[in-house]
């Protein structure tokens, strides 16, 4: 009878990030409900016209805004009474930088305003890259779990291993199924997140895209352990 092997077979890629993702806060708050509204919109504009600027340039991806929300709540002090009304505005934007030298020189200022606060950067590979280092990990995954397979095939004084069984890591069935072999694999990205601005220069750590899989093989033969 053919000896069933099961293996996990695992893979990562390591990339330099293509796009820095910064998101930001732009708000106040105070006593006066007409002038935070009015501190915040001006800090909201120019914001705006900072990010359309780099637009033009070619600096960015893309950008999005928020809607500039204005809410009103009474805070209470550490004796238990309530205080005064306080008036907040608050919107939020994300500009995600294709041009990564630009981006520390316009977090750099934008976080010295007091209206603006910088929540982090995210890193981030395109679309078109990030598929194609899936399939890369997703197959180097797979490589490796036939190369587990053929040692412990090996081992055991078998013949080369043939996969009938392939799947996303965790999926597989407790026991052996017949039918036809599956093709599922799963990646897993990793993106390091900058904790937020340090002055203007940035080093982004290496993006980690990982796949694992779980597969079976058959091999045929006698084991040397049963002579």
């Amino acid at each position: 009878m053919p000896t069933t092997i099961a293996v996990t077979g695992r893979a990562e890629e390591r990339i330099a990030p293509e796009l820095g993702a910064v998101t930001l806060s732009i708000g106040a708050q105070g006593a006066v409900r007409d002038h935070v509204f009015g501190r915040t919109t001006a800090a909201h504009d120019r914001v705006l016209a900072q990010v359309r600027e780099l637009e033009a340039s070619g600096a960015l991806d893309t950008w999005s805004a928020g809607q500039l929300r204005v809410w009103s709540y009474r805070p209470w002090n550490a004796e238990g009474k309530q205080l005064p009304l306080v008036h907040q505005a608050s919107a939020d934007v994300e500009v995600v930088f294709a041009d990564l030298a630009r981006l520390g020189e316009w977090v750099g200022d934008a976080a010295g305003a007091a209206e603006v606060t910088i929540g982090g950067i995210e890193w981030r590979l395109t679309d078109a890259t990030r598929r194609r280092v899936q399939e890369a990990a997703q197959r180097a995954a797979v490589a490796d779990a036939l190369a587990k397979a053929r040692v412990y095939a090996s081992a055991l004084g078998l013949g080369d291993p043939t996969p009938v069984e392939l799947a996303d890591h965790g999926m597989l069935s407790a026991q052996p199924m017949p039918g036809a072999p599956k093709a599922m694999m799963m990646t897993r990205a990793a993106a390091e997140m900058g904790g937020g601005p340090q002055g203007t220069e940035f080093a982004p750590a290496q993006l980690v895209i990982e796949a694992s899989v779980d597969a079976r093989f058959t091999a045929e033969g006698v084991s040397h352990l049963t002579r």
